[in-house]
């Protein structure tokens, strides 16, 4: 029998064979996601609450990450051949980041923000070293 859950602790692995896999999220889940052969195929959904701009770049070579804001306001920044480009979202908007693409969150108003990401290669870089 299913049972409720929220997506801020527990995430769903949207698996390629149609079916929804229940993740136990939090951080011993970020720091293991890497070994996690089984998320590496399909697209993985939760929320993330942002309370602060994002500490480092992120791009997913696997595929376009769909990401609605549920509450809150923030930028996503999106690095280009010609420079960045930003675009603000308010709740209930939703953005798609191109596959491949490094992007980032800038947070205006603290929320929440849900994510449905591939998780084959995804690759992260501090905001530092940001540029082209």
């Amino acid at each position: 029998m299913s049972q409720a859950f929220t997506l801020d602790g527990t995430y769903i692995h949207l698996r390629p064979d149609e079916r929804a896999s229940v993740v136990e999220g939090g951080e011993a889940f970020w720091a293991t996601v890497d070994q996690r052969r089984e998320l590496q195929k399909g697209r993985l959904m939760g929320i993330f609450d942002q309370s602060g701009d994002w500490p480092h770049w992120e791009r997913h070579p696997a595929g376009e990450e769909i990401l609605t804001l549920l509450s809150g306001e923030m930028e996503m920044v999106i690095e280009t051949a010609s420079g960045e480009q930003r675009t603000a979202l308010i709740p209930g908007q939703t953005f798609v980041v191109p596959q491949g693409a490094w992007h980032r969150g800038i947070v205006k108003k603290p929320g929440q923000l849900l994510f449905v990401t591939p998780g084959a290669g995804t690759e992260h870089r501090p905001v530092a070293t940001a540029g082209l």
